[in-house]
């Protein structure tokens, strides 16, 4: 049976395209949005998310609650459904959500891994964040679980190298790339990435996003592009293209 009423939680650099595709679902969609900002922090930021999903369950209003959000630094991973089924997007960040999949995420990476991308939520949002302008895996914003999981995996000496090596990388940036949801004007996004470019030496491209994902997300059609965690689950990493896993047991 489809759902009739969702709870959604989402990033707000995601905003005009979570309310626009929630107006567009044929199921009640219920709203709430966390501040981007707390991506410095992962650990702060998967707090917050389960306390959003255990408030929804002590509702009894919903059918399922879903996430806007992709793994996005490791901040996802450990979530886990309370009552409620427990829906997420497979995906390594929220650049997947604004190009809507993966393989054009894959596409786009695979041509041009060093590329500062620009959403208008997330730039109009980041005066009052003290944060990079630029949004997506490869930016400073998951450095912190980047660092906290390569200590877990290498030692606190490798570690260090590994970020050092990483940030010499993200000096090598040749692209910065405009998407535009065709929600709202983005011109003034748009001029900021050509200024950035253009101070930068980078090329300069505008690229159509897709609201597809979130559209899919928000109307209940759940495929093999989203994982669907049943009560009591928890969304665990792993590698490989599925990103995510439903697990049944928290590791010791």
């Amino acid at each position: 049976m489809p759902p009739k009423r969702l709870k959604c939680i989402a990033c707000d650099a995601l905003a005009r395209p979570v309310y626009l595709s929630a107006a567009y679902s044929p199921c009640i969609v219920d709203v709430t949005l966390e501040r981007f900002g707390l991506h410095l922090t992962p650990h702060k930021l998967r707090e917050a998310l389960q306390a959003h999903i255990d408030k929804a369950d002590e509702l009894t209003l919903y059918d399922a609650v879903v996430l806007v959000y992709g793994l996005c630094g490791k901040a996802t991973d450990g979530l886990r459904a309370g009552n409620l089924p427990l829906i997420i997007p497979r995906a390594h960040d929220c650049i997947t959500l604004f190009l809507g999949g993966r393989e054009r995420y894959n596409q786009q990476f695979a041509a041009c891994p060093g590329t500062y991308w620009y959403v208008q939520d997330y730039l109009e949002r980041s005066e009052s964040e003290d944060i990079p302008l630029a949004i997506g895996a490869n930016t400073a914003v998951d450095s912190e679980a980047l660092y906290e999981d390569y200590v877990e995996k290498y030692g606190r000496d490798n570690a260090e190298y590994l970020m050092a090596v990483m940030g010499a990388w993200a000096e090598h940036y040749e692209r910065a790339a405009f998407i535009d949801m065709g929600v709202g004007s983005g011109d003034v996004v748009a001029s900021r990435a050509i200024e950035d470019a253009n101070r930068r030496g980078w090329r300069f491209e505008t690229l159509s996003g897709s609201l597809v994902l979130i559209k899919r997300l928000l109307a209940g059609d759940w495929d093999e592009n989203f994982l669907i965690l049943q009560p009591g689950q928890h969304i665990e990493m792993i590698a490989g293209e599925e990103i995510i896993r439903a697990a049944s047991q928290l590791n010791p």
